[in-house]
């Protein structure tokens, strides 16, 4: 297990990783913002997905839910272009496009 770890960190200083916390003051402060994000969205879904999923039912579904997940793919998506990691930006912009489709839904039923 150890070499495992001492191989990771090896892997990391030859690659140039940025250092965190980031000593560029917007990074820094869009990295803290990502965390939260990263900890409050499972969070909200629970109720949503129970809804949806379980019961089959999207009567009742908060709106405002599937609202805020868009707005946490939005900032994924800014954090993916600050870091320019593609594949967070473009799985943030597809749960973006499907987490709108499901609020236009909640509005239609």
């Amino acid at each position: 297990m150890l070499a495992f770890l001492h191989q990771n960190i090896r892997k990391r200083i030859s690659q140039k990783f940025e250092s965190y916390p980031h000593p560029e003051k917007l990074k820094n402060i869009v990295d803290k913002v990502v965390y939260a994000t990263a900890l409050i969205i499972p969070i909200v879904t629970i109720p949503q997905a129970y809804q949806i999923f379980i019961l089959k039912n999207s009567t009742g579904v908060s709106a405002f839910s599937w609202i805020c997940y868009a707005l946490a793919n939005i900032v994924w998506t800014i954090y993916g272009i600050i870091h320019d990691e593609k594949p967070i930006i473009i799985s943030n912009v597809a749960n973006f496009v499907i987490n709108v489709i499901v609020v236009i839904e909640t509005f239609i039923y």
